[in-house]
């Protein structure tokens, strides 16, 4: 693959050929990775973006104590195997605290989506005076933090739509080795653990801040300095580590994208269990308690835990179904039940087949998936088939299955919400909602016996962070693809010329929760439709209708004498391409990548009639304003 890539940039192709970036990069981790880090790093990212337009392409400011010129290539090259084009930005050495404390430094000026402020030992041990002492440590520790909590503050104040990523900072040996009382050694280390407690707290305590905590890296065994690096270039974090450091911002680059996953679609034989289930039967599956079997329950345990969190599990064998079904429920060693997974797949067709129908059963694009499987061949048959779908090869040892499914950090996510831990028990109400429909002879029918309810309201402060993610995950009914962070949220509700408008329903069957946004502007007698957002689990229920209707009709009633709209064109929101001018919005303008509409608000669309609304439009609280 990394043969590949050069030989497009030799022939001049690499530009035009960006998005394939994500699958030449496949694989390739270490020494190959860098190089080809180093490779993309010379591209023009300008002529990128004008080949590409719709590629997400962020500026990533980097600063920090110690050297950091070998982090540059290994950001490029983890934000491109996501098919995000970073921009990165390093500054001078040693400028962190100037960077990030002034306000007018050229890394705000950069307007960074992400900001990286790589902290190392040497930040503490280079200021300890000689001989030193653990109360020296503790006073440099205090004011070190101090320094980083001071810049945090700016950082929130100036930044408002950017990330801040800071690190905790790992205890060498060589300083603690100093300190030949035991007894102040441990104190020594106390202090230091309590100083990546405090930077750590610091991602609770600010939305706007992400710290990534060294310490899993280093336990994987990863060496946290290179000595001769740190002595002589003043490069006082590995390259290894900052390889893994690096890994961690590429995930959360591709949730500040819209790239998170919702579904993890688990193989079962020599996957979930030791064995071919058609050929040894249930009792000679290898599970908990037999030497193979233990491995196989940690994966179990470790996609169960996911699901707890709102991951949506699914079942794709190739299996009979009612056997699959019957060991799930009835087998004494499992710890994955039947009722764990949302759908199970088992039949003999291809297992893509199987993954595109899961799809859309679930209202989710196949690039919502994850797929894990110890077949090589099926990984392969999947990549090629279904190129959106991650695909996790598991290999043949079951130890190592579990660090496999979890490395890249498919489902992280920057906040859990209420809504989250709903969602496994929300999407199997919708295969109650689905057998349902199949009573009935029409869907008007279905409709009217449902009993969709909808709320309308100005967003309540609680809700920020589901508004945010919303923006960040839904691909398909979102207008404008507009991402928010929980800050930009907090900014637009505490706008008094826009409005923002949550969208929360329930049916017969249960509650949905908040499903959707609207964001408003008023401009004199102009309301502006920002975007308009909606979850994928209740599309065509006449949701985005009656709500879109509501808005319309408050305009009008407060003295609005039109209303515009946009829509721009992504790769996942062509079904609502035509969502306006079915309303009765007039195009204003148009191209293949994006439109604008007006609607003149007369006369106006009507709601769904088997959709009761409840509609407010007052504020909720005292820094919002709904229009």
């Amino acid at each position: 693959m990394a043969d590949s890539l050069a030989e497009l940039h030799r022939a001049g192709d690499l530009v035009d050929r960006y998005p394939a970036v994500p699958g030449l990069l496949a694989g390739l981790s270490g020494q190959e990775l860098a190089r080809a880090g180093r490779l993309l790093a010379r591209l023009d990212a300008d002529a990128v973006l004008a080949a590409h337009p719709a590629t997400p392409a962020p500026v990533v400011a980097v600063t920090g104590h110690g050297t950091l010129s070998a982090l540059a290539p290994l950001l490029t090259a983890e934000l491109a195997r996501h098919g995000i084009l970073a921009r990165v930005r390093t500054s001078d050495f040693g400028s962190w605290l100037f960077d990030l404390a002034d306000p007018s430094s050229a890394l705000y000026a950069a307007r960074p989506a992400l900001a990286l402020c790589v902290l190392d030992a040497a930040l503490v041990a280079d200021e300890l005076p000689l001989p030193w002492r653990v109360e020296d440590a503790e006073r440099v520790l205090s004011q070190k933090l101090a320094q980083v909590e001071r810049a945090v503050a700016v950082f929130v104040e100036t930044a408002r739509s950017a990330t801040l990523v800071l690190n905790t900072l790992p205890l060498p040996r060589e300083l603690t080795a100093q300190l030949v009382d035991l007894g102040a050694r441990a104190r020594l280390g106390a202090l230091w653990r309590e100083a990546n407690v405090r930077l750590l707290r610091l991602s609770g305590e600010h939305p706007e801040v992400v710290t990534v905590d060294l310490d899993p890296l280093l336990a994987e065994g990863i060496a946290a300095r290179d000595v001769r690096q740190s002595v002589y270039a003043k490069a006082h974090l590995s390259d290894a580590l900052l390889a893994g450091y690096a890994r961690e911002v590429g995930h959360l680059a591709r949730q500040s994208a819209g790239g998170a996953k919702k579904v993890l679609a688990l193989d079962l034989d020599d996957t979930v269990w030791g064995g071919v289930l058609g050929e040894v039967g249930p009792e000679g599956i290898e599970t908990a308690g037999s030497y193979r079997g233990e491995a196989f329950r940690r994966f179990q345990r470790a996609a169960k835990q996911l699901g707890s969190q709102g991951v949506l599990l699914a079942a794709v064998s190739k299996n009979d179904q009612d056997v699959v079904v019957k060991t799930l429920r009835e087998h004494p060693d499992l710890t994955l039940r039947d009722e764990d997974f949302v759908r199970i797949k088992a039949n003999w067709r291809p297992k893509h087949d199987n993954l595109t129908e899961l799809a859309r059963e679930l209202n989710v694009g196949v690039d919502s998936i994850v797929f894990a499987d110890d077949s090589a061949f099926e990984c392969g048959l999947v990549r090629r088939e279904l190129p959106g779908v991650a695909v996790v090869g598991l290999g043949e040892e079951p130890a190592l299955h579990t660090a496999a499914l979890l490395e890249e950090g498919w489902f992280d996510a920057r906040r859990l919400t209420a809504e989250d831990l709903a969602r496994p028990d929300r999407y199997r109400e919708e295969r109650a909602r689905q057998d349902f429909l199949d009573t009935f002879d029409s869907l008007e029918g279905y409709l009217r016996e449902l009993d969709v309810s909808v709320t309308l309201a100005p967003a309540a402060p609680a809700q920020y962070d589901r508004v945010s993610q919303l923006t960040l995950r839904t691909n398909q009914f979102n207008l404008t693809t507009q991402r928010l962070q929980p800050s930009d949220v907090r900014a637009l509700a505490a706008d008094p010329s826009a409005g923002l408008l949550t969208i929360t329903s329930g049916d017969r069957f249960g509650d949905n929760g908040l499903v959707g946004a609207v964001l408003l502007r008023r401009d004199g007698d102009t309301v502006h439709l920002d975007n308009f957002l909606l979850s994928c689990r209740v599309f065509s229920r006449g949701i985005e209708q009656t709500v879109l209707a509501a808005v319309l009709r408050h305009a009008r009633e407060t003295g609005a004498a039109q209303v515009l709209a946009r829509y721009r064109r992504t790769a996942k929101n062509g079904k609502v391409a035509d969502f306006y001018p079915r309303s009765g919005f007039s195009t204003v303008a148009f191209d293949e990548k994006a439109a604008a509409y007006r609607h003149a608000l007369e006369p106006l669309p009507e709601p769904a009639a088997h959709v009761r609304l409840t509609a407010r439009f007052d504020s909720v609280h005292p820094e919002g304003n709904a229009l």
